[in-house]
């Protein structure tokens, strides 16, 4: 069970029981040269729930979610978001120290999901996983959309979609996940959503 917590989708539990108080969030304004952050309303549409979000929050989310987690830095900002059932969310903002850094970043975590299902199935003998390339969205320096699907040997079927961002000094992710399969993956809505985010930036 902690491998499937370190797959993000046992945070499904905690935003369901925060779900049950909590209204739906907006981001608000951002300071001067500080990125903004998605409001929950620009994520996927769910079909029966609205979306929840936690607040702003400075450093490395936890749990790491997969594929990125060990890259992203001390100096991540980042914002978790939930449903009321299986699907949950989450931003991770870096503001790199020049536009070169930033570049160089945003190609690791590229790097890290195209090699994401490959190093899974080295890392975990118990589970099949898979993924696939999006595509290229024009927005600022550009952004890059991944899926990952996990199978473990005792049931558990996720889909994932990643995307990677750049406004100038600054990257983005953004990670959707679910139960499902690739059939399940809302690749039109969350290109939409990334659009959305890499534009908020700045």
């Amino acid at each position: 069970m902690n491998v499937r917590a370190r797959l993000g989708i046992a945070a499904l539990t905690v935003g369901a029981a925060v779900a049950l108080t909590a209204v739906p969030a907006a981001a608000g304004p951002a300071a001067s040269g500080t990125p903004r952050f998605l409001a929950p309303g620009q994520l996927p549409p769910h079909p029966t729930s609205s979306w929840y979000a936690g607040p702003v929050t400075a450093g490395q989310p936890d749990p790491l979610p997969i594929c990125v987690g060990e890259a992203l830095p001390s100096i991540a900002t980042h914002r978790t978001y939930w449903t009321e059932f299986d699907t949950n969310a989450l931003q991770v903002t870096v503001v790199e120290r020049n536009e070169r850094r930033a570049k160089e970043f945003a190609a690791l975590l590229r790097k890290e999901l195209a090699d994401c299902a490959e190093n899974l199935m080295e890392q975990y003998p118990d589970v099949t996983a898979a993924e696939k390339y999006y595509g290229r969205l024009n927005v600022e320096e550009g952004a890059h959309v991944y899926g990952i699907h996990t199978v473990w040997e005792w049931g558990a079927s996720d889909i994932a979609l990643f995307s990677v961002g750049r406004d100038g000094r600054t990257v983005t992710v953004v990670k959707w996940a679910q139960m499902g399969t690739f059939e399940h993956a809302q690749v039109a809505d969350f290109k939409a959503t990334t659009v959305k985010a890499v534009n908020k930036l700045y």
